[in-house]
């Protein structure tokens, strides 16, 4: 297999869910999809960020794609790591969002009478260093249980 093969699969794995994520907020922005949120608890996630680096760069590892079984144990690799962001809820993790100074916090919302809020936890992606229990938030919706904040 050529070796530009893999640099083009691998390049597009941090391009592709970035120009997505890019695409879904250019959407909601302009549906003004937006929604206020009342934080309860928050949990600032900046350690995961390491579990993510870890994942991104596994797949960079020096790895000669001369056999089958070479290339097998890679692609089992590569679904191990999709399930687990999958399975845990991390597919917001990224490091473009770390270096533009963003933060992102998992928020257990309070009981409220608020029609957008659900029971369940959200993520928020923000510039923000700390929230507040009681704190209102207006965010841009990027899914059901994603938020970004703009400020």
């Amino acid at each position: 297999m050529p070796e530009w093969w893999s640099e083009v699969v691998f390049i597009s794995f941090a391009v592709v869910p970035n120009a997505l994520m890019g695409f879904r907020f250019l959407i909601a922005k302009r549906d003004k999809d937006e929604r206020p949120l009342v934080v309860g608890s928050s949990q600032d996630h900046r350690a995961h960020l390491i579990t993510y680096l870890f994942a991104m760069l596994l797949p960079f590892y020096r790895q000669e794609f001369s056999a089958v079984r070479e290339m097998a144990a890679l692609g089992v690799a590569l679904v191990f790591i999709v399930f687990l962001f999958w399975h845990l809820h991390l597919h917001y993790i990224n490091i473009i969002f770390a270096v533009r100074g963003y933060r992102v916090f998992t928020i257990s919302p309070l009981g409220s009478n608020n029609p957008y809020e659900g029971k369940d936890d959200f993520v928020l992606i923000t510039k923000r260093q700390n929230l507040s229990s009681g704190e209102q938030v207006v965010a841009i919706r990027m899914t059901d249980s994603v938020y970004w904040e703009q400020r």
